[in-house]
């Protein structure tokens, strides 16, 4: 049986809409599966951060930061509608595990927010924020 072994976000620099003192990331959450597929479960997240002042962005961010601001953009999302917190959490992992039941991969919602989650900066947003490569 195939199941989840880890999450994993790509974070990639959005070069249309950064400069020097804005940038622009897409996040995608992917499933990494015990048969070595990876199965993507969000595309559709990203976030921009801007440099106060005349300063340049890229000296205030390094990878611990953007690692955690992706982690957080994809979720889970903040509660909305008078919901709790604990119930925007467990809609989002819902959502992702009905997402890969109709893959052919079962889970269960609170396995994968057990799950580790790592994050790829991908290599034009390393480059852009002179953290050099890996």
């Amino acid at each position: 049986m195939t199941t989840v072994v880890r999450l994993v976000t790509r974070a990639e620099l959005d070069e249309a809409h950064t400069t020097a003192r804005q940038v622009s990331v897409s996040a995608r959450l992917e499933a990494e599966l015990s048969d070595g597929r990876a199965l993507v479960l969000l595309d559709d997240r990203g976030w921009a951060e801007s440099a106060l002042g005349d300063g340049d962005l890229r000296a205030l961010l390094t990878p611990d930061s953007l690692a955690e601001t992706a982690r957080t953009v994809v979720g889970p999302d903040e509660p909305h509608g008078g919901e709790t917190a604990e119930e925007a959490a467990a809609a989002h992992w819902a959502a992702l595990a009905d997402g890969l039941a109709r893959r052919g991969v079962r889970t269960a919602p609170a396995a994968l927010a057990r799950l580790p989650h790592a994050v790829d900066l991908g290599p034009r947003l390393r480059a852009w924020a002179g953290l050099g490569g890996g």
